[in-house]
């Protein structure tokens, strides 16, 4: 049992794969069982699986186990918690993209309920100002819009090169920047539709803007509309948006 006399010692510290005191699930059982009911979007069955958990603390401060207790008090909408949980440990590179959704989530749906609206691209962004990613889910890179600065090099470096990139080299640009198609897509007809409103500007016509109406898996080829421009496409298409959060 932890806590013995020999506590501190390493010879008292048990082997990763060892059955847990009064368990019998070794500690890397329970981090892929978090894992995978995350994976399955089983919340409600992983809230349960992490309340019937011994009282362990090696186990507790397992990363996976943590940031299976962040989505749980997402859902739960417990934020309080999900905040210190996600300010409380160094996680790991590989998670710190999940996480980093969580945490502005959280503040977006935070902010909206105070506001009794939606946040638009204007209060998000004040919202990412006044609570910026901590340290223990954040590599200190810069990042605009959630995009990190190397992958929107390499996206203007594409547009300069072509403005349309086909669906194929969408996919290629999304491996590369480690963002999605639809980022990708997106962040693209962003860039055609404010070059074509700064022509038109420039030109000082008085007529109908020409609008970029090219979809996800479009075509290779511009289009053009004559209609009222449209707002831009959102430059960061939230992998979270869907999610319906309660109070626990």
């Amino acid at each position: 049992m932890l806590g013995g006399p020999e506590w501190g010692q390493r010879e008292a510290t048990p082997p990763r794969d060892a059955p847990l005191p009064s368990f019998g699930f070794t500690q890397e059982q329970v981090a892929c069982v978090c894992e995978v009911l995350q994976q399955a979007g089983n919340i409600e069955r992983l809230g349960r699986f992490l309340w019937s958990l011994p009282a362990c603390e090696r186990l507790h401060a397992h990363e996976s186990v943590l940031k299976a207790k962040a989505m749980v008090a997402f859902h739960r909408g417990n934020f309080k918690e999900l905040y210190r949980l996600l300010e409380s440990h160094n996680f790991s590179a590989h998670n710190h993209s999940n996480l980093q959704e969580l945490w502005m989530k959280a503040h977006y749906l935070e902010a909206e309920r105070l506001r009794g609206r939606p946040l638009g691209a204007v209060g998000k962004y004040r919202v990412r100002r006044k609570f910026p990613l901590p340290r223990t889910i954040w590599d200190g890179e810069e990042t605009s819009y959630c995009f990190k600065e190397k992958s929107r090099t390499v996206l203007r470096d594409w547009y300069l090169h072509n403005p349309y990139p086909s669906p194929r080299e969408k996919r290629e640009l999304a491996e590369t920047t480690g963002l999605t198609t639809v980022q990708v897509s997106n962040w693209f007809k962003n860039r055609r539709q404010r070059d074509r409103q700064a022509e038109h500007k420039d030109s000082g016509g008085a007529g109908d803007k020409q609008l970029d109406s090219s979809t996800d898996d479009d075509s290779d080829a511009p289009h053009a509309a004559a209609a009222h421009a449209p707002p831009l496409y959102p430059l960061y298409e939230h992998p979270l948006a869907h999610l319906q959060y309660h109070h626990s």
